[in-house]
């Protein structure tokens, strides 16, 4: 059985690829199937592939200027807010003001009317007050009056003149 291993070995050709009687044949059909594919593929499959890569790049550039437009229409946006914003910043401002000038002319009003009032109950009370400095000074001149008496009268309780008494005191509360 050894003997018809190797037997088998000697007589069975090797790889077909490499046995050089079959070149020419697989050289062949090697050109055959090489002509085959490169037909199969430029006429169907590299069409398909064009085709999708042209439809990729009108969508790639539709995208792109539907994006520029975009960023155009969100630029003007930008540009119109901002002016909408600074128009009511200026009219907010406007507003302040007015009601400022508003609550200002209300405060010179209401001053103007505090001061009215204060100068009137000044002008009572320096009446009060000047009522009260009559009254002040009379009642101490009675007192004054009625102690000079009563000083003179346990001194020198003969010479007592009312009349010579209050002239001395009205003299001495004079200056």
């Amino acid at each position: 059985m050894a003997d018809k291993v190797e037997g088998v070995a000697e007589t069975a050709p090797g790889m077909p690829q490499l046995d050089f009687s079959t070149f020419p044949n697989q050289i062949f059909w090697l050109c055959v199937t090489l002509v085959v594919l490169y037909l199969i593929l430029s006429r169907v499959a590299l069409p398909r592939i064009a085709t999708v890569l042209s439809e990729r790049h009108g969508a790639i550039q539709r995208d792109l200027d539907k994006a520029e437009e975009m960023k155009r229409s969100a630029v003007e946006a930008e540009n119109t807010y901002n002016k909408a914003l600074a128009d009511a910043r200026a009219k907010a401002n406007d507003i302040v003001n007015e009601a400022k000038v508003e609550m200002q002319k209300d405060l010179d009003k209401a001053i103007a009317k505090a001061d009215l009032e204060i100068a009137a109950k000044a002008a009572e009370s320096e009446k009060a007050i000047s009522a009260i400095k009559d009254s002040a000074v009379q009642s101490v001149e009675e007192v004054a009056n009625a102690t000079a008496n009563n000083i003179v009268d346990a001194i020198l309780p003969e010479a007592a003149d009312t009349k010579t008494i209050k002239a001395a005191v009205a003299a001495r509360l004079k200056g």
